[in-house]
């Protein structure tokens, strides 16, 4: 009979779903109340309360799973906002930093429209100064070489080959 009384024990076990910790205490108190018992010989009572305490036990292992599943679904929705939350932030910080090489970009570019169109006025005068110049180098030269010009198309119409 003892031996029946622990095959139910050990099958009210399985029912059970609390953490070792927890189940060691219960299964020391069960193995000392079992030995009082055996002890005034009052087993079928026991036997008796074993059944009520493992179909309480099985409600109890129900709820304890239900507050489980609760508990992990808490903790799932945890981490789905805060990876919802992490990545709206990466977005926010990616859209910043769009935002500030956009505004990198027009400054340079500003800078250089500033720089160039700026610069024409004096482009300007130094295209028309290097005009000038070339322009007074050549009629210097031309002067200069003019009378050998004429000499050479004088020479050339005057003179006749055979």
């Amino acid at each position: 009979m003892h031996e029946n009384l622990l095959n139910y024990y050990e099958e009210s076990e399985k029912l059970r779903s609390v953490g070792g910790y927890l189940k060691r205490i219960i299964q020391l108190m069960l193995l000392f109340r079992l030995d009082l018992c055996i002890q005034i010989g009052d087993l079928f009572s026991f036997m008796h309360e074993l059944e009520s305490m493992a179909s309480n036990r099985g409600q109890g292992g129900i709820q304890q799973l239900l507050a489980a599943e609760q508990e992990a679904q808490h903790i799932v929705n945890a981490a789905r906002s805060a990876k919802m939350a992490r990545l709206k932030q990466a977005k926010d910080e990616a859209a910043k930093e769009i935002a500030e090489y956009r505004a990198q970009m027009e400054l340079e570019f500003q800078k250089k429209v500033a720089a160039s169109s700026g610069d024409s006025g004096a482009n300007v005068k130094r295209l028309e100064l290097e005009t000038q110049q070339k322009i007074k180098h050549l009629s210097t030269e031309a002067a200069r070489i003019s009378s050998d010009v004429v000499q050479m198309l004088l020479k050339q119409v005057t003179t006749v080959k055979n």
